[in-house]
């Protein structure tokens, strides 16, 4: 799982930072998952080494225009490259009227399947890998929080032990690495838990924007590897963040530090905090980790891995 900032400016692009995108990239399965779609978006994925090809499903928190501008020209392009996936998007129902404003008036036909799902708080997807959940959070228009949770998997068969207790390979290696029991031809049942090592916990993202420091953030994180939370304002804005329902650095960590997060990536900055200005992105990151202080700040471009829980132990064992 690598997450892959493709904009992290907020409202408006700046010199070094485009506005809202983030994706997800799966190599396991060659798949990329878009959260949200800023003006502009296509014109990272050229300039990163991610394939437009490769997106499966985009998931929108909310319609304002820094996060929904460059969806139309991302699809028309993939549908010129010949794109022959299907697209799913989920997002805010007003998302769909905006997609079919957008199509009609601009004459636009997709030559592969675009599907729609409309998103309310609860389970959004899930196949035998993953599950996607949403959450309502607290923002001027209705904008949703997302959590990606990859499903625990077995830990390491123990195929040489398996083959000392006589079991035949072939189908029943398959159900014993899945943990199940089976009974052997000769009448043995072998459960299928004692071999096969440690569970390995599935890791867990959470996306949190645009709002205002609210409960169901710190629910939607809850024990995340990585919360990607937005830190539009300083601390010493905070009276402009709560009058427009976004963030300051201190609110994303004081999010982080209740959820009990592993990693606390913020992003979203407003531009007013560019270079050469009194209060600058570094003074925010000290902000954040006074609180949380396993907290980094998102650039355009920057990929994060996010390591498997068994790395995370056997780092902290060595």
């Amino acid at each position: 799982m690598q997450i892959t900032f493709l904009g992290t400016s907020s409202g408006v692009p700046t010199r070094s930072r485009n506005v809202s995108a983030i994706a997800l990239r799966l190599p396991q399965r060659a798949e990329v998952w878009l959260f949200d779609c800023g003006e502009g978006t296509q014109h990272q994925f050229l300039r990163s080494d991610l394939r437009v090809s490769q997106i499966r499903r985009i998931f929108v928190t909310h319609v304002h225009g820094d996060h929904i501008f460059g969806l139309m020209g991302l699809l028309a392009s993939c549908g010129l490259a010949g794109n022959p996936e299907q697209i799913d998007i989920y997002g805010p129902p007003e998302l769909d009227q905006y997609l079919k404003a957008c199509k009609r008036y601009s004459q636009t036909h997709f030559s592969y399947p675009v599907k729609f799902h409309p998103v309310s708080p609860g389970l959004v997807f899930e196949d035998e890998e993953f599950t996607v959940t949403c959450s309502l959070l607290k923002h001027r228009v209705p904008a949703f929080g997302y959590r990606v949770a990859e499903k625990d998997r077995p830990g390491h068969f123990k195929a040489e032990l398996a083959k000392e207790l006589g079991i035949p390979s072939g189908p029943l290696y398959g159900k014993l690495k899945r943990g199940e029991s089976v009974i052997l031809p000769d009448g043995r049942t072998i459960d299928g838990k004692t071999l096969c090592g440690e569970t390995e916990i599935g890791r867990k993202i959470a996306y949190c924007t645009d709002t205002v420091f609210c409960e169901n953030a710190i629910d939607l994180a809850r024990d995340a590897d990585v919360l990607i939370h937005e830190a539009t304002f300083a601390h010493q804005d905070a009276e402009m963040a709560f009058q427009r329902l976004h963030s300051t650095s201190t609110m994303a960590a004081q999010t982080a530090l209740l959820a009990q997060v592993k990693t606390l990536i913020m992003t979203h900055f407003s531009p007013r905090y560019a270079p050469g200005n009194p209060v600058q992105l570094q003074d925010l990151l000290a902000e954040a980790r006074a609180i949380f202080p396993n907290t980094e700040l998102a650039s355009d471009f920057w990929t994060y891995e996010v390591p498997r829980r068994i790395e995370q132990a056997e780092a902290i064992a060595r």
